[in-house]
């Protein structure tokens, strides 16, 4: 269910220099939530069709729904949106995509390990945004505390989500093998040899 932290007021009376502060920290979060929906989306076609898929999809959903509920907020003060940080926060998560994985066209077995760190990085930074509301929920009217607490409960489950995920990738991608017995060694061949260090 889409937590809704807006209540009945829309107009802010936060001090003028505490307003510039407070509009420039929801739109650095709004730049990422952006660069986190994308790259959530992503993830979740990629491992459409395997056990991560559905996970990845509710989670897809939820960081979707944080986004428009951090949007209202940013409506409820008065914040407008400042799409160029927006923007600029798509264009980084694109171009990290080949940072992450090594590969310019094709996924790595490294990208589901480090998107999942980024991810779990990002919702962290989420849960925090929402403790600091928290407390100005306690002096700002036209927020709902308990809205607030539920959205940061809420990040907290998909960060322990996101490390099940993590967990599972990295023992897939770059724990070693089993080393085969001496039984399995005896009956290897040159050619099986030589084809696994190809």
């Amino acid at each position: 269910m889409k937590a809704r932290p807006v209540g009945s007021e829309s107009r802010s009376s936060t001090p003028p220099r505490a307003q510039r502060l407070l509009a420039i920290y929801l739109n650095d979060h709004l730049a990422g939530a952006g660069s986190g929906v994308s790259l959530i989306r992503r993830m979740a076609r990629a491992h459409r069709g395997t056990p991560a898929g559905p996970p990845l999809a509710e989670l897809a959903e939820q960081i979707a729904e944080d986004r428009e509920s951090l949007r209202e907020i940013m409506t409820a003060f008065d914040v407008p949106a400042q799409w160029h940080r927006v923007v600029v926060g798509r264009l980084a998560e694109k171009a990290g995509r080949v940072k992450l994985n090594g590969r310019l066209v094709s996924r790595s077995p490294l990208s589901d390990v480090l998107e999942l760190e980024a991810m779990r990085i990002g919702v962290e930074g989420k849960a925090s945004l929402w403790q600091s509301l928290g407390i100005l929920a306690d002096t700002a009217d036209h927020l709902d505390r308990a809205a607030i607490d539920r959205l940061l409960s809420r990040a907290r489950h998909q960060a322990a989500v996101l490390e099940g995920l993590h967990v599972e990738a990295a023992r897939r991608s770059i724990t070693p093998a089993p080393t085969p017995g001496p039984a399995a060694a005896r009956h290897d061949t040159g050619l099986s040899r030589r084809a696994r260090w190809a």
